[in-house]
């Protein structure tokens, strides 16, 4: 699988990500301070989000420091759906219910461990196959519409 992912901020936490994902064997596709110097957290949020909803990656990871920017940033890109997770029941969640292909998070709270099992839960999940939940995300699809 092939995983957009980029920050505004080069930070320990990131290069974590980066490594963990390539050791579980997804492609990393870079974005932000991954590759460049300027890098402010609209414009990565809303690259990630680009690379993915015209299929260059299947899913992305946006980080700066609270994963909040790069998620609002990520959102404004129609067929993005970003979640900020805190949380490895909070990622569960957003690839099960609200079919989310981004993950955001902060590089200010999200230790090594955290990552690693934030990083578990959204890949051992996928979108709930429920009418309700289904129902739900064909609303969100339409709203892009």
């Amino acid at each position: 699988m092939t995983i957009a992912i980029g920050s505004d901020m080069d930070a320990t936490i990131l290069k974590v990500a980066v490594e963990e994902l390539q050791k579980r064997g997804h492609e990393v596709l870079p974005f932000g301070r991954l590759l460049t110097a300027e890098a402010p957290w609209p414009k990565v949020g809303m690259e990630v989000a680009e690379a993915v909803v015209r299929g260059h990656a299947d899913q992305g990871i946006v980080f700066c420091w609270t994963g909040t920017g790069v998620s609002m940033a990520a959102n404004k890109v129609k067929g993005a759906r970003a979640a900020l997770c805190w949380d490895a029941p909070t990622a569960a969640g957003a690839r099960q219910w609200n079919d989310a292909n981004i993950l955001a998070m902060s590089l200010r709270y999200t230790s090594e461990e955290m990552l690693k099992e934030i990083l578990n839960a959204w890949f051992s999940n996928a979108p709930s196959t429920e009418e309700e939940d289904q129902a739900c995300i064909r609303y969100l699809k339409e709203m892009d519409a």
